[in-house]
């Protein structure tokens, strides 16, 4: 059941997750590498751990189910402009991915001036994610002189195109999912 409160301890990991946000971009641009991965994983951990928590202690909140989601946004668009700055990724990457966010968060709002307040998170959605998530640290170890940097870049590559392609594919659900609740009378 879903609750409105605010002090909740998933609420609490979403927020320091969010918090470590500038942080792991600064590490990135300043070719910390090593310390970003842990960040990330870090980050990673706690997107997993928050939504356990929220169900097993019965602390689902609204706030909970903007948070975690926003959070994972920001989280994918934070770490893609670093790694695009500090040339661990190409600009085209960042361009596809910010863009299936702008065009889904554009559908959104225009979901949202109809009264509705937002669409379910499907496990494909929570699947690209995840490839993301884990996706961006191995780019991140293929960016340094450590002896796994080969195999950690292809594993990342890989990761990253399936990811990005079940992310565009999700987006492109929740447009059809959105376009169908617009339909709805209201």
């Amino acid at each position: 059941m879903t609750t409105y409160r605010i002090y909740t301890v998933p609420n609490a990991i979403s927020a320091l997750r969010l918090l470590a946000l500038p942080v792991l971009m600064w590490l990135i641009l300043s070719d910390r590498y090593g310390w970003a991965l842990g960040v990330l994983i870090a980050a990673g951990i706690s997107d997993y751990l928050d939504g356990i928590v929220a169900r097993a202690t019965g602390q689902v909140s609204r706030l909970g189910e903007i948070l975690d989601p926003l959070a994972d946004r920001l989280y994918i668009a934070g770490t893609l402009i670093a790694m695009a700055i500090a040339a661990i990724i190409p600009w085209w990457l960042l361009a596809i991915l910010l863009a299936r966010d702008l065009v889904v968060g554009l559908f959104l709002v225009v979901l949202k001036r109809h009264g509705v307040t937002g669409i379910p998170v499907t496990f494909l959605g929570k699947t690209a994610t995840f490839l993301l998530f884990w996706g961006f640290p191995l780019l991140l170890v293929g960016a340094t002189d450590w002896s796994s940097a080969d195999v950690s870049l292809i594993l990342g590559w890989g990761l990253i195109l399936w990811g990005s392609f079940l992310y565009w594919w999700v987006g492109l659900e929740y447009i059809g999912t959105i376009r169908t609740n617009l339909r709805r009378p209201r």
